[in-house]
Protein backbone atom coordinates (compact mmCIF):
# COMPACT_ATOMS: atom_id res chain seq x y z
CA UNK A 1 0.00 0.00 0.00
CA UNK A 2 1.12 2.99 -1.22
CA UNK A 3 2.05 6.13 1.76
CA UNK A 4 -1.48 8.36 0.85
CA UNK A 5 -3.37 4.50 1.01
CA UNK A 6 -1.95 4.05 4.55
CA UNK A 7 -2.44 7.64 5.43
CA UNK A 8 -6.23 8.11 4.44
CA UNK A 9 -6.85 4.03 5.42
CA UNK A 10 -6.21 5.40 9.24
CA UNK A 11 -7.83 8.86 9.00
CA UNK A 12 -10.90 7.09 7.87
CA UNK A 13 -10.64 5.41 11.64
CA UNK A 14 -9.22 8.56 13.43
CA UNK A 15 -10.35 11.57 11.49
CA UNK A 16 -11.51 14.32 14.10
CA UNK A 17 -14.54 15.80 15.02
CA UNK A 18 -14.52 19.26 14.53
CA UNK A 19 -17.75 21.98 13.74
CA UNK A 20 -16.92 22.17 10.30
CA UNK A 21 -16.46 19.14 9.33
CA UNK A 22 -19.60 18.17 10.91
CA UNK A 23 -21.63 20.69 9.38
CA UNK A 24 -19.67 21.23 6.26
CA UNK A 25 -19.84 24.21 4.12
CA UNK A 26 -18.00 26.82 1.97
CA UNK A 27 -18.09 29.59 4.34
CA UNK A 28 -17.67 27.42 7.71
CA UNK A 29 -14.42 26.11 6.35
CA UNK A 30 -13.23 29.05 4.59
CA UNK A 31 -13.89 30.86 8.44
CA UNK A 32 -12.36 27.62 10.12
CA UNK A 33 -8.65 27.79 8.03
CA UNK A 34 -8.85 31.19 8.74
CA UNK A 35 -9.43 31.25 12.74
CA UNK A 36 -6.46 28.69 12.44
CA UNK A 37 -4.06 30.56 10.79
CA UNK A 38 -1.50 31.04 13.59
CA UNK A 39 -3.80 29.51 15.91
CA UNK A 40 -4.45 26.18 18.05
CA UNK A 41 -7.66 24.18 17.45
CA UNK A 42 -8.65 23.79 21.17
CA UNK A 43 -7.77 27.56 21.45
CA UNK A 44 -9.72 28.85 17.83
CA UNK A 45 -12.62 26.18 18.87
CA UNK A 46 -15.11 28.63 21.33
CA UNK A 47 -14.46 31.58 18.81
CA UNK A 48 -15.82 29.69 15.92
CA UNK A 49 -19.10 28.45 17.84
CA UNK A 50 -19.35 32.05 18.86
CA UNK A 51 -18.36 33.75 15.52
CA UNK A 52 -20.67 31.29 13.52
CA UNK A 53 -23.73 32.32 16.27
CA UNK A 54 -23.03 36.38 15.66
CA UNK A 55 -22.03 35.89 11.37
CA UNK A 56 -24.31 32.64 10.24
CA UNK A 57 -23.39 33.32 6.79
CA UNK A 58 -21.51 35.38 4.49
CA UNK A 59 -24.44 37.82 3.98
CA UNK A 60 -24.08 38.79 7.62
CA UNK A 61 -20.75 39.07 8.00
CA UNK A 62 -20.79 41.50 4.99
CA UNK A 63 -23.36 43.64 6.92
CA UNK A 64 -21.52 43.96 9.76
CA UNK A 65 -19.44 46.90 11.00
CA UNK A 66 -15.74 46.40 11.67
CA UNK A 67 -15.31 46.97 15.51
CA UNK A 68 -18.23 44.13 15.70
CA UNK A 69 -16.31 41.99 13.50
CA UNK A 70 -12.92 42.75 15.82
CA UNK A 71 -15.14 42.47 18.91
CA UNK A 72 -16.03 39.13 17.95
CA UNK A 73 -12.48 38.35 16.89
CA UNK A 74 -10.97 39.81 20.45
CA UNK A 75 -8.66 37.42 21.92
CA UNK A 76 -7.61 35.37 19.29
CA UNK A 77 -4.77 37.52 17.84
CA UNK A 78 -3.23 38.75 14.29
CA UNK A 79 -6.36 41.06 13.78
CA UNK A 80 -5.91 41.80 10.06
CA UNK A 81 -7.52 38.26 9.76
CA UNK A 82 -11.48 39.59 10.63
CA UNK A 83 -10.52 42.49 9.06
CA UNK A 84 -9.47 40.33 5.65
CA UNK A 85 -12.64 38.14 6.56
CA UNK A 86 -14.91 41.11 6.83
CA UNK A 87 -13.50 42.54 3.24
CA UNK A 88 -13.62 39.00 1.85
CA UNK A 89 -17.66 38.78 2.26
CA UNK A 90 -18.62 41.86 1.38
CA UNK A 91 -16.80 41.12 -2.12
CA UNK A 92 -18.27 37.80 -2.49
CA UNK A 93 -21.81 39.65 -1.88
CA UNK A 94 -21.00 42.82 -3.94
CA UNK A 95 -19.10 41.20 -6.75
CA UNK A 96 -19.71 37.14 -6.57
CA UNK A 97 -23.46 36.76 -6.41
CA UNK A 98 -22.97 35.49 -2.95
CA UNK A 99 -20.72 32.55 -3.71
CA UNK A 100 -17.45 31.84 -2.75
CA UNK A 101 -15.00 30.82 -5.35
CA UNK A 102 -13.93 27.27 -6.34
CA UNK A 103 -10.34 27.45 -7.66
CA UNK A 104 -7.70 27.84 -5.73
CA UNK A 105 -6.33 30.70 -8.10
CA UNK A 106 -9.59 32.46 -8.13
CA UNK A 107 -9.93 32.15 -4.15
CA UNK A 108 -6.22 33.87 -3.92
CA UNK A 109 -8.16 36.70 -5.31
CA UNK A 110 -9.58 37.47 -2.02
CA UNK A 111 -8.31 39.57 0.99
CA UNK A 112 -6.31 37.19 3.80
CA UNK A 113 -6.80 33.81 1.36
CA UNK A 114 -3.10 32.87 0.48
CA UNK A 115 -2.09 29.58 -1.03
CA UNK A 116 -2.69 27.05 1.56
CA UNK A 117 -5.97 28.51 2.51
CA UNK A 118 -7.11 28.44 -0.87
CA UNK A 119 -5.82 24.75 -1.53
CA UNK A 120 -7.73 23.47 1.87
CA UNK A 121 -10.68 25.23 1.08
CA UNK A 122 -11.25 24.08 -2.57
CA UNK A 123 -10.06 20.96 -2.06
CA UNK A 124 -11.85 20.12 1.41
CA UNK A 125 -15.57 21.93 0.24
CA UNK A 126 -15.28 21.71 -3.44
CA UNK A 127 -13.49 18.12 -4.06
CA UNK A 128 -10.32 20.03 -6.08
CA UNK A 129 -7.32 18.23 -6.52
CA UNK A 130 -5.20 20.53 -4.77
CA UNK A 131 -2.56 20.12 -2.47
CA UNK A 132 -2.62 21.88 0.81
CA UNK A 133 1.04 22.58 3.03
CA UNK A 134 0.26 24.24 6.32
CA UNK A 135 2.39 24.12 9.69
CA UNK A 136 1.45 20.26 9.91
CA UNK A 137 1.44 18.96 6.79
CA UNK A 138 4.92 20.50 6.72
CA UNK A 139 6.56 18.50 9.61
CA UNK A 140 5.22 15.27 8.86
CA UNK A 141 6.79 15.75 5.24
CA UNK A 142 9.82 16.80 6.30
CA UNK A 143 10.15 13.89 8.44
CA UNK A 144 8.61 11.08 6.39
CA UNK A 145 10.63 12.34 3.34
CA UNK A 146 13.89 13.80 5.88
CA UNK A 147 13.94 17.01 3.60
CA UNK A 148 16.44 18.83 4.41
CA UNK A 149 16.23 22.38 3.33
CA UNK A 150 14.65 24.66 5.92
CA UNK A 151 11.06 24.81 6.67
CA UNK A 152 9.67 28.71 5.63
CA UNK A 153 12.58 28.97 3.06
CA UNK A 154 11.80 29.70 -0.77
CA UNK A 155 13.95 26.27 -1.75
CA UNK A 156 12.02 24.35 1.51
CA UNK A 157 9.00 25.55 0.21
CA UNK A 158 9.05 24.22 -3.32
CA UNK A 159 10.53 20.43 -1.82
CA UNK A 160 7.18 20.57 0.83
CA UNK A 161 4.70 21.70 -2.26
CA UNK A 162 6.25 19.21 -4.77
CA UNK A 163 6.11 16.08 -2.58
CA UNK A 164 2.74 17.32 -1.46
CA UNK A 165 1.40 16.75 -4.93
CA UNK A 166 3.00 14.08 -5.71
CA UNK A 167 1.05 11.83 -3.39
CA UNK A 168 -2.00 13.19 -3.91
CA UNK A 169 -4.19 10.61 -4.88
CA UNK A 170 -6.60 11.31 -7.41
CA UNK A 171 -10.35 12.19 -6.81
CA UNK A 172 -9.19 12.38 -2.56
CA UNK A 173 -7.91 15.61 -1.86
CA UNK A 174 -10.42 16.53 0.68
CA UNK A 175 -9.41 13.41 2.88
CA UNK A 176 -5.95 13.47 2.12
CA UNK A 177 -5.15 16.95 3.47
CA UNK A 178 -6.87 16.61 6.20
CA UNK A 179 -5.44 13.20 7.18
CA UNK A 180 -2.04 15.04 7.12
CA UNK A 181 -3.65 18.12 8.87
CA UNK A 182 -4.61 15.75 11.73
CA UNK A 183 -1.56 13.32 11.79
CA UNK A 184 0.22 16.08 12.66
CA UNK A 185 -2.05 17.65 14.99
CA UNK A 186 -1.94 14.65 17.12
CA UNK A 187 0.27 12.28 16.01
CA UNK A 188 3.37 13.73 13.95
CA UNK A 189 3.73 16.24 16.67
CA UNK A 190 6.63 19.14 17.13
CA UNK A 191 7.87 17.25 20.57
CA UNK A 192 7.88 13.97 21.81
CA UNK A 193 6.08 12.37 18.20
CA UNK A 194 3.97 9.40 18.98
CA UNK A 195 6.20 7.72 16.33
CA UNK A 196 4.80 3.96 17.13
CA UNK A 197 1.29 5.12 16.86
CA UNK A 198 1.88 7.13 13.49
CA UNK A 199 0.37 4.75 10.58
CA UNK A 200 2.95 5.75 7.88
CA UNK A 201 5.84 4.95 10.08
CA UNK A 202 7.26 2.21 7.78
CA UNK A 203 7.77 5.04 5.47
CA UNK A 204 9.66 7.52 7.90
CA UNK A 205 13.52 8.46 6.84
CA UNK A 206 13.76 10.71 9.75
CA UNK A 207 12.24 7.85 11.94
CA UNK A 208 14.88 5.39 10.48
CA UNK A 209 17.67 7.81 10.94
CA UNK A 210 16.41 8.90 14.29
CA UNK A 211 16.30 12.33 13.32
CA UNK A 212 12.56 13.38 14.25
CA UNK A 213 13.67 16.32 16.97
CA UNK A 214 16.15 17.51 14.03
CA UNK A 215 13.38 17.93 11.31
CA UNK A 216 11.74 20.04 10.27
CA UNK A 217 14.57 21.93 9.69
CA UNK A 218 14.49 25.88 11.06
CA UNK A 219 16.09 28.72 9.95
CA UNK A 220 18.40 30.80 11.99
CA UNK A 221 16.38 33.20 14.27
CA UNK A 222 17.16 36.63 15.58
CA UNK A 223 16.28 37.16 18.91
CA UNK A 224 13.35 39.14 18.88
CA UNK A 225 13.59 43.48 20.29
CA UNK A 226 11.86 43.99 23.58
CA UNK A 227 10.27 47.28 23.54
CA UNK A 228 9.22 49.68 26.87
CA UNK A 229 5.79 51.06 26.09
CA UNK A 230 4.14 53.32 28.41
CA UNK A 231 0.51 54.21 28.52
CA UNK A 232 -1.78 56.65 29.53
CA UNK A 233 -4.87 55.99 31.60
CA UNK A 234 -6.37 59.73 31.51
CA UNK A 235 -9.49 60.38 33.15
CA UNK A 236 -12.19 62.96 33.33
CA UNK A 237 -15.71 63.13 34.71
CA UNK A 238 -16.16 59.73 35.52
CA UNK A 239 -14.72 58.66 31.77
CA UNK A 240 -11.02 57.32 30.38
CA UNK A 241 -9.90 58.49 27.19
CA UNK A 242 -9.67 55.64 24.38
CA UNK A 243 -7.75 56.10 20.85
CA UNK A 244 -8.71 53.86 17.74
CA UNK A 245 -5.68 52.29 16.35
CA UNK A 246 -4.97 53.69 12.37
CA UNK A 247 -6.71 50.78 10.18
CA UNK A 248 -2.98 49.50 8.48
CA UNK A 249 -1.07 49.68 11.27
CA UNK A 250 -0.71 46.74 14.05
CA UNK A 251 -3.72 46.12 15.76
CA UNK A 252 -5.28 48.13 13.12
CA UNK A 253 -9.09 49.09 14.07
CA UNK A 254 -8.52 48.56 17.85
CA UNK A 255 -8.91 50.71 21.18
CA UNK A 256 -5.97 51.32 22.96
CA UNK A 257 -4.90 53.70 26.01
CA UNK A 258 -2.66 56.00 24.06
CA UNK A 259 0.98 56.29 24.86
CA UNK A 260 4.30 55.43 22.91
CA UNK A 261 7.37 53.49 22.57
CA UNK A 262 10.51 54.49 24.99
CA UNK A 263 13.15 56.53 23.10
CA UNK A 264 17.21 56.86 23.60
CA UNK A 265 16.77 60.45 23.90
CA UNK A 266 13.66 60.15 27.21
CA UNK A 267 14.87 61.03 30.67
CA UNK A 268 12.23 58.28 32.15
CA UNK A 269 9.04 56.56 31.64
CA UNK A 270 7.23 59.77 32.89
CA UNK A 271 9.28 61.83 30.44
CA UNK A 272 8.35 59.36 27.37
CA UNK A 273 4.62 59.17 28.03
CA UNK A 274 5.04 63.13 28.24
CA UNK A 275 6.16 63.04 25.14
CA UNK A 276 3.34 60.77 23.96
CA UNK A 277 0.54 62.26 24.03
CA UNK A 278 2.14 65.28 23.29
CA UNK A 279 2.81 64.17 20.24
CA UNK A 280 -0.68 62.10 19.72
CA UNK A 281 -2.99 64.48 21.13
CA UNK A 282 -1.52 67.76 21.32
CA UNK A 283 -2.26 67.91 25.66
CA UNK A 284 0.24 68.28 28.39
CA UNK A 285 -0.36 65.87 30.95
CA UNK A 286 0.07 65.20 34.55
CA UNK A 287 1.72 61.85 35.32
CA UNK A 288 -0.06 60.54 38.78
CA UNK A 289 0.21 56.52 40.06
CA UNK A 290 1.77 53.79 38.27
CA UNK A 291 -1.57 51.49 37.21
CA UNK A 292 0.53 48.12 36.30
CA UNK A 293 3.18 46.94 34.81
CA UNK A 294 2.16 44.37 31.66
CA UNK A 295 4.47 42.14 29.54
CA UNK A 296 3.35 40.44 26.06
CA UNK A 297 4.66 38.92 22.91
CA UNK A 298 4.02 39.79 19.84
CA UNK A 299 5.16 37.82 16.24
CA UNK A 300 8.46 39.56 16.10
CA UNK A 301 8.85 41.43 19.18
CA UNK A 302 8.12 41.87 22.80
CA UNK A 303 6.78 44.97 24.82
CA UNK A 304 6.75 45.98 28.83
CA UNK A 305 4.11 48.32 29.30
CA UNK A 306 3.58 50.54 32.02
CA UNK A 307 0.86 52.27 32.82
CA UNK A 308 0.59 55.04 34.93
CA UNK A 309 -2.90 57.37 35.79
CA UNK A 310 -2.96 61.01 34.47
CA UNK A 311 -4.81 63.56 34.10
CA UNK A 312 -5.06 66.93 32.36
CA UNK A 313 -6.01 70.29 32.97
CA UNK A 314 -9.70 71.39 32.31
CA UNK A 315 -8.94 73.86 29.56
CA UNK A 316 -6.70 71.23 27.72
CA UNK A 317 -8.64 69.13 24.76
CA UNK A 318 -6.90 66.16 23.35
CA UNK A 319 -6.66 66.60 19.54
CA UNK A 320 -6.58 63.47 17.25
CA UNK A 321 -3.32 63.87 15.78
CA UNK A 322 -2.48 60.17 14.97
CA UNK A 323 -5.25 58.24 15.62
CA UNK A 324 -8.02 57.08 13.67
CA UNK A 325 -10.67 58.05 16.46
CA UNK A 326 -10.70 59.59 20.16
CA UNK A 327 -13.24 58.67 22.46
CA UNK A 328 -14.36 59.61 26.09
CA UNK A 329 -15.61 56.38 27.76
CA UNK A 330 -17.38 54.92 30.81
CA UNK A 331 -15.57 52.31 32.62
CA UNK A 332 -18.94 49.86 32.39
CA UNK A 333 -18.78 50.97 28.52
CA UNK A 334 -14.93 49.28 27.94
CA UNK A 335 -16.03 46.45 27.53
CA UNK A 336 -18.20 47.20 23.72
CA UNK A 337 -14.78 48.09 22.46
CA UNK A 338 -12.30 45.39 20.99
CA UNK A 339 -8.58 46.15 22.28
CA UNK A 340 -5.51 44.04 22.31
CA UNK A 341 -4.79 41.61 25.08
CA UNK A 342 -2.50 44.40 26.69
CA UNK A 343 -5.31 47.32 26.58
CA UNK A 344 -7.78 44.62 27.65
CA UNK A 345 -6.01 43.94 31.28
CA UNK A 346 -5.57 47.58 31.88
CA UNK A 347 -9.31 47.80 31.06
CA UNK A 348 -10.48 44.88 33.41
CA UNK A 349 -7.77 46.56 36.22
CA UNK A 350 -9.95 50.04 35.67
CA UNK A 351 -13.29 47.86 36.23
CA UNK A 352 -12.13 45.90 39.43
CA UNK A 353 -11.13 48.51 40.83
CA UNK A 354 -13.98 50.28 40.63
CA UNK A 355 -16.63 52.14 38.85
CA UNK A 356 -15.61 55.91 40.47
CA UNK A 357 -13.01 57.92 39.15
CA UNK A 358 -9.09 56.63 40.36
CA UNK A 359 -7.28 59.61 41.31
CA UNK A 360 -3.71 60.10 39.69
CA UNK A 361 -2.18 60.45 42.88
Amino acid sequence: MSFAGYLLKWYEQNARELPWRSEQSPYRTWVSEVMLQQTQVDTMLPYFEKWMVRFPDINTLANASEQEVLSAWEGLGYYSRARNLLRAARIIMDEMDGQLPQTPQDLQELPGIGPYTAAAIASIVFEVDAAAVDGNIRRVLARVFDVQEPAGSREGEKVFWSIANENLPPCQASSYNQALMDLGSVICTPKDPKCDDCPVATYCLAKALNLQSERPVKQPRKKPPHLIVTAAVIQRDGKVLLAQRPTKSLLGGMWEFPGGTLEKGDADLEACLKREIMEELGVTIHVGAPFGKYKHAYTHFKITLHAFLCDMAEDEQPQNLVSDRLEWVRFQDLSTYPMGKVDRQIAKQLLKEGQNEILPD
